[in-house]
């Protein structure tokens, strides 16, 4: 499992652009997945996450394509082969 980041995020996970999930080739929750991926990176964590556990409302996540909102959020089910997009919004004008 594939999660891509902007460049806004990238100084948060070690520079890297994308980071790998194992999930052992079964489908995870997203949120399950988000918890692997930022354990070791808390500061990511909160940029993407309030101190609920709730994706923060300037923050899309998408998957293959799908914006979850609209598709059962953080407790939408990602398959093992899924990619997942992370992008902030942007403001500005």
């Amino acid at each position: 499992m594939r999660i891509i980041l902007p460049g806004v995020l990238r100084e948060l996970a070690d520079g890297l652009s994308e980071l790998v999930v194992p999930v052992g080739g079964e489908s995870a929750l997203l949120r399950t997945i988000l918890d692997a991926a930022v354990v070791t990176r808390p500061q990511l964590g909160a940029r993407i996450r309030d101190e609920t556990g709730a994706l923060r409302r300037h923050v899309n996540v998408f998957v293959d394509g799908q914006d979850i909102r609209r598709s059962g959020g953080l407790d939408v089910v990602v398959g093992p082969d899924a990619v997942v997009h992370i992008l902030p919004s942007v403001a500005g004008g």
